[in-house]
């Protein structure tokens, strides 16, 4: 026992030297904007691209699946741009077989999705599943696998079955973590043979923040003050016991891993020789990425967090718990790799006139964030083009939390307006700048192991609907078919899987050339498509309707010849 004590103690005071060091690791004075470097991946270097349920799949209420706090939240008027919903979005669910055929012909090493919940536990309750959803997700991975595309499967990209929000308020709810746990091992006793790579939670920040406190995401509650900390304390809780779960019951069998996918934008301190400033950007990467990072690997909430945040935390004490996160050392190293979103920039800095603490998440960060006017805007109002952000998060990573395997699961910029131009220069420089600072990630030792572009189609863009577009693949919404055509960052973006990175500036600077000299076919083809979705309306009502009127014609002369001869 005294033993098992000593090395409890050690292994605990050695956590604390990592983090204490790791903190005092980050230069945020030394900020390297190098010029472009070629050169490529290590060997094995993994490429994919991503997508989640709700955003493509459409088939919302096909066999047997129950509705999600998204198909609820999607069909009240007023909530989503343009009342649109993912009811049908890419019809995913019936065009896989099609989707995979574009992987594979991009040669991807991986493909990131996400399985939705009640399309398997239509109530999110393990006492009833469904076999047409099961097989569904069966047949999509045993596709994969037999292109040689690696599954890496999100087991929550937001979509929670309607009955546990109406029923017990959702993530508010500690029994979530219950229920999450039991459809995570219906997964994996049911594809872990075959998905070695699991990814608990998807954003866990957004749900927290979005969902639960400004209300712009499904469940669409505005819970200012408690709502987002306190989901959050769930979902952590539940990450934790499926990562344990798994461990105890299925790794040995199965062999996989485990993680969890955190997105957060990069906080760069407006003067960084202003110790100010410099706090503020650490706090705004404490309450974004340390918020959950922090628990999963060193099994408390970010000191800045808790002495911000001093109420929540008298909160969990009159619970019962005696400090920021409840057994800590079952939560603590619950992370095979992390999993990293990441889009764009801010500056920040310490406000002139800091808000009173306690009011929401956003006034207990006290900080002010602010944007270059000179970055680059391609996509949405949010997101800037900003690269070197991207090579400095990763080696904030790197240092705060002892250099984990990283597999960067978002990245990728959208379209301004609805644009159907498929030369989409904008995306392509977008790619080539951040992947090419996660190349230098590479060479300063951030142990980066595979990246995932965002997305492989465009899909429904969440409160945006279909007005913002991040895929590599158009898809024309307005057709019953929803076809598919390329945009010339897929040319561009197959260079860099098939080089491994950037291997000789010659060869680099032809690549944008070649790319867009395959786009103006496919905007011949989408220029085509109001015929296509004629012809369709032709094939699919104008045609039935004549076939129809014909019958009902033949049918009334019929009985005339009847009545004449008889």
């Amino acid at each position: 026992v005294l033993q098992r004590s000593l090395e409890s103690l050690w292994y605990h005071v050695a956590a604390l030297v990592l983090l204490v060091s790791a903190s005092e690791d980050f230069d945020w004075t030394k900020n390297q904007r190098t010029s472009f470097y070629y050169g490529t991946f290590p060997t094995g270097f993994s490429w994919g691209v991503g997508s989640s349920a709700y955003q493509t799949e459409g088939a919302w209420n096909i066999d047997g699946k129950g509705m999600s706090i998204w198909d609820a939240f999607a069909h009240k008027k007023g909530k989503i741009l343009s009342n649109h919903t993912g009811d049908s979005s890419c019809e995913g669910y019936y065009k896989f077989k099609d989707d995979v055929g574009l992987m594979k012909d991009m040669k991807l090493n991986h493909y990131r999705f996400s399985i939705s919940w009640p399309r398997i536990l239509p109530n999110g309750l393990k006492s009833k599943h469904q076999r047409k959803g099961l097989k569904y997700y069966d047949d999509l991975i045993n596709m994969l696998l037999e292109n040689k595309i690696t599954p890496i499967v999100t087991l929550y990209h937001w979509d929670l079955p309607q009955l546990l929000q109406e029923r017990y308020g959702g993530w508010q709810n500690g029994s979530m973590i219950n229920y999450f746990n039991d459809f995570a091992n219906l997964c994996f006793e049911k594809f872990g043979h075959k998905v070695k790579y699991w990814i608990t939670f998807n954003n866990p920040w957004s749900i927290a923040v979005e969902g639960y406190e400004t209300g712009e995401h499904a469940p669409g509650l505005k819970l200012r003050g408690m709502g987002a900390y306190k989901a959050a304390h769930n979902i952590i809780k539940a990450h934790a016991k499926v990562w344990h779960t798994y461990d105890t019951q299925w790794r040995t069998k199965q062999k996989g891993l485990v993680g969890i996918s955190l997105t957060a934008d990069w906080g760069e301190p407006v003067d960084s020789s202003s110790q100010r400033d410099i706090e503020a950007a650490d706090r705004y990467m404490q309450f974004s990425l340390g918020w959950f990072a922090s628990p999963v690997f060193y099994g408390d909430y970010p000191q800045v967090m808790k002495e911000y945040i001093g109420r929540f935390l008298k909160s969990l004490q009159r619970n019962g718990h005696s400090s920021g996160l409840m057994e800590k050392s079952y939560v603590k190293g619950t992370c095979d790799f992390l999993g990293l979103g990441h889009f764009t920039t801010r500056y920040v800095t310490q406000k002139n006139q800091p808000s009173a603490l306690g009011d929401s998440y956003y006034s207990d960060k006290d900080l002010a964030e602010l944007v270059d006017p000179l970055w680059p805007d391609p996509g949405s109002e949010w997101l800037y083009s900003v690269p070197w952000g991207f090579r400095r998060m990763l080696n904030f990573i790197k240092t705060q939390y002892g250099n984990p395997m990283i597999y960067v699961t978002e990245n990728g910029v959208s379209e301004k307006v609805m644009c159907t131009d498929l030369c989409d220069d904008w995306r392509i420089q977008y790619y080539r700048d951040y992947i090419n600072e996660m190349l230098k990630a590479v060479k300063d030792g951030v142990n980066v192991k595979g990246y995932t572009a965002w997305s492989l189609l465009d899909n429904f863009e969440w409160d945006e609907g279909f007005s913002e577009r991040f895929g590599l693949y158009y898809v024309d919404f307005s057709s019953k078919s929803k076809p598919r055509y390329p945009k010339a960052s897929v040319q561009y973006y197959k260079r860099i899987i098939s080089s491994n990175g950037f291997p000789n500036q010659r060869e680099v600077e032809s690549w944008k050339r070649k790319s867009r000299e395959t786009c103006s076919s496919s905007n011949q083809l989408l220029a085509a498509d109001p015929l296509i979705g004629h012809m369709e309306l032709v094939t699919e009502i104008v045609v039935p309707t004549v076939c129809t009127l014909c019958i009902l014609l033949s049918a009334v002369f019929l009985m005339f010849l009847l009545r004449r001869r008889f």
